[in-house]
């Protein structure tokens, strides 16, 4: 029974990351661009806060290599960037899980910036190096819609019986 619980606990947490990819995806203007908050890596850091145990730094690597692929960006670059965030979040998880929600909104904003400082220099050692200060807004953005994107998925986590 335990098997299978865990079997469909997996399935909807895949589904959450597909709907994540999907929003990574989504169209929008190209003013708007700017604002997308990286949907993929903040899905991975609630998952690796609640249940480092099922997602770990091997479903990072997957994450960041989905991520690649999409961005058609060099294979391994959102995948180092992920397995860095998830391994530092795996490291911390249970001092972020007691932390308020003000503090967990830094500690969020802190890893999303890494990640992005991760792929800006992956990208500027390769030759493409993003002179944009707005390269830096999504992790605001990101920082903001925690707070919702937390209750969402944790409610989630407890409609479906995920553990």
């Amino acid at each position: 029974m335990d098997t299978v619980q865990k079997k469909q606990g997996t399935g909807w947490i895949i589904l959450s990351f597909v709907i994540a990819l999907m929003l990574d995806v989504l169209p929008l203007p190209n003013w708007a661009e700017w604002f997308r908050p990286e949907w993929m890596v903040m899905v991975l850091i609630f998952w690796v806060l609640v249940l480092p145990q099922r997602v770990n730094v091997g479903v990072a690597w997957v994450v960041g290599l989905v991520l690649d692929v999409v961005n058609n960006a060099m294979i391994g670059e959102h995948a180092l960037a992920c397995v860095l965030v998830a391994y530092i979040t795996i490291k911390l998880h249970r001092r972020i899980r007691v932390f308020p929600m003000s503090q967990q909104i830094l500690v969020v904003l802190g890893l999303l910036w890494f990640y992005q400082l991760v792929i800006f220099i992956l990208q500027g050692v390769i030759g493409q190096p993003m002179n944009y200060l707005l390269y830096w807004l999504p992790s605001f953005v990101g920082m903001l819609l925690w707070p919702w994107l937390f209750v969402i998925l944790r409610d989630w986590r407890t409609r479906f019986a995920i553990s």
